[in-house]
């Protein structure tokens, strides 16, 4: 027999929240860091693990970042960003730029040379993705930000650095 919310009772909506969280939690998922340029030139970042692909023509991806963010902030102004995916060796630079200090930038080795969207975390990242901003909107507290990539950087002899139930894995190698 299947039994429906109408028939079971609706959730309160605290119990919803949690079981959302719950749900989320076990969801094991790839990490990356999404980075942008303000207009003053200065870099913003922030790890982010709500990224997945839209389109293979054009070749398009979304990021959701909370509103308020500097670091959606810097890439609204800009219009473009980078979605660094991290390695397994990339959990210090996850933790990093989840933790909200200001001076995460003095900690990692980054670069931004001509064509990149956001700066690039070349010894803890796996792949690079630099994105146009091609539309946004809002979803709750967060903004949805869907970008066209325009280039992609690979290093394809690293694993992806996983997360999920509040701890870091790696994807086994084959």
């Amino acid at each position: 027999m299947i039994e429906s919310a109408a028939t079971i009772g609706r959730p309160a909506e605290a119990d919803t929240r949690e079981g959302f969280r719950a749900m989320m939690r076990g969801f094991p998922t790839g990490v990356a860091v999404v980075t942008a340029i303000d207009q003053a030139g200065q870099p913003w970042g922030m790890t982010c693990s709500s990224v997945c692909s839209v389109t293979l023509e054009p070749p398009t991806l979304l990021v959701c970042l909370r509103d308020g963010s500097p670091t959606l902030a810097a890439m609204l102004g800009g219009g473009q960003f980078a979605v660094n995916l991290l390695h397994d060796g990339g959990q210090a630079a996850a933790e990093l730029f989840s933790s909200g200090r200001p001076d995460r930038y003095d900690h990692v080795r980054w670069r931004l040379l001509a064509g990149h969207a956001g700066p690039h975390l070349h010894d803890d990242a796996h792949t690079i993705a630099d994105c146009q901003i091609r539309t946004t909107f809002g979803v709750g507290d967060h903004m949805v930000v869907f970008g066209e990539a325009y280039q992609i950087t690979r290093r394809p002899d690293r694993q992806p650095l996983l997360y999920g139930r509040r701890r870091y894995a790696s994807w086994p190698a084959r």
